[in-house]
């Protein structure tokens, strides 16, 4: 039931990001979006592992590996001394 209910958590976080997405409520380098994104799929990664579906833990653990790039950008800035991360 607990890994239920995390993957369950898991696709909402997913879901609403993308939603939001569509709906131009967020911005794909926002940071807002990308939480959502890693914290989604951290999640499903995570009861990917418990179930040992290597298909989905492939697709989770770079789905959650891709959002860290922007989100990175998003909390420390778009530059660093002058130079575009």
């Amino acid at each position: 039931m607990f890994y239920q209910t995390l993957s369950m958590v898991g696709a909402a976080f997913l879901l609403v990001g993308f939603v939001s997405l569509q709906a131009g409520k967020m911005r794909n380098d926002g940071a807002a979006f990308n939480v959502l994104n890693f914290v989604g799929s951290g999640l499903l990664a995570w009861v990917a592992i418990h179930d040992r579906r290597a298909g989905f833990i492939i697709l989770e653990v770079v789905w959650a590996l891709a959002s860290l790039p922007p989100l990175f950008r998003a909390f420390l800035g778009k530059t660093i001394e002058g130079k575009t991360l």
